[in-house]
């Protein structure tokens, strides 16, 4: 009787052992499959930006009287109007009021003006097309730029589920009518100026009166010009 339950034992044991190498190996090529679609995935991704940047550039190429610069965000931009007597852009929290049209790549509107209407943004406070996002805090007001915008600063694999389809580029015209900060924002306490504290003289030994001796003022550090995170055509 022993015997037979060892012999139940020993082939119970084998089997789960079996079974857990089983299972175990079929485990393995899900792993591999994954990492090779990853791999697969990125190098689409690779060849789909850089079909849309030869695309871009073929354009640039075609219209060589047109100065386009190439920004650091990977997108580029021209110039329709500009205003070179404003030094201010855009920064966040300010309000952004501008016009905007949208075509394909082909010059074909998807969007006019007056299908968007008058557009208002609240700089880095709201979430819109990256490439906008980004391009409107380069412009100064009264200027209109045409930007060419690769799909993946655009609307990437989705579109926007109306007219702009997966994966495509654009070529958005904006003019910036006008930005102010925003009058809903907090401000900042400025610091009462302090006056400055007088010194008097020690008495004399021969009973005069002691002048008022001046507190010296204090040095002013130049102000320190603050980066911009622009382009320099």
């Amino acid at each position: 009787m022993n015997y037979i339950k060892l012999s139940i034992y020993t082939l119970l044991f084998a089997v789960l052992l079996v079974s857990c190498k089983q299972h175990e190996d079929a485990r393995r090529p899900i792993s591999r499959a994954s990492g090779s679609f990853m791999k697969k995935s990125v190098d689409r991704n690779k060849k789909l930006i850089a079909d849309e940047e030869n695309v871009i550039k073929k354009i640039i190429k075609s219209n060589p009287k047109v100065k386009y610069y190439a920004t650091r965000k990977g997108y580029w931009l021209s110039y329709d109007e500009r205003n070179l007597n404003e030094t201010q852009t855009p920064r966040k929290g300010d309000i952004a009021y501008f016009n905007l049209e949208v075509k394909d790549m082909k010059g074909n509107v998807i969007y006019s003006e007056a299908d968007l209407g008058p557009q208002t943004y609240y700089v880095d406070k709201q979430e819109i097309m990256m490439g906008l996002r980004d391009g409107i805090k380069l412009m100064r007001k009264n200027e209109t730029v045409t930007f060419l915008f690769p799909s993946h600063i655009a609307y990437g694999y989705h579109g926007d589920n109306k007219k702009i389809g997966p994966n495509e580029s654009l070529i958005c015209t904006v003019t910036l009518r006008n930005f102010v900060p925003d009058p809903a924002a907090p401000k900042t306490a400025v610091p009462a100026t302090q006056t400055p504290t007088v010194q008097t003289a020690a008495p004399t030994t021969s009973g005069q009166t002691p002048k008022p001796v001046a507190a010296k003022p204090a040095a002013v550090k130049p102000a320190v010009q603050t980066k911009k995170d622009t382009i320099n055509p």
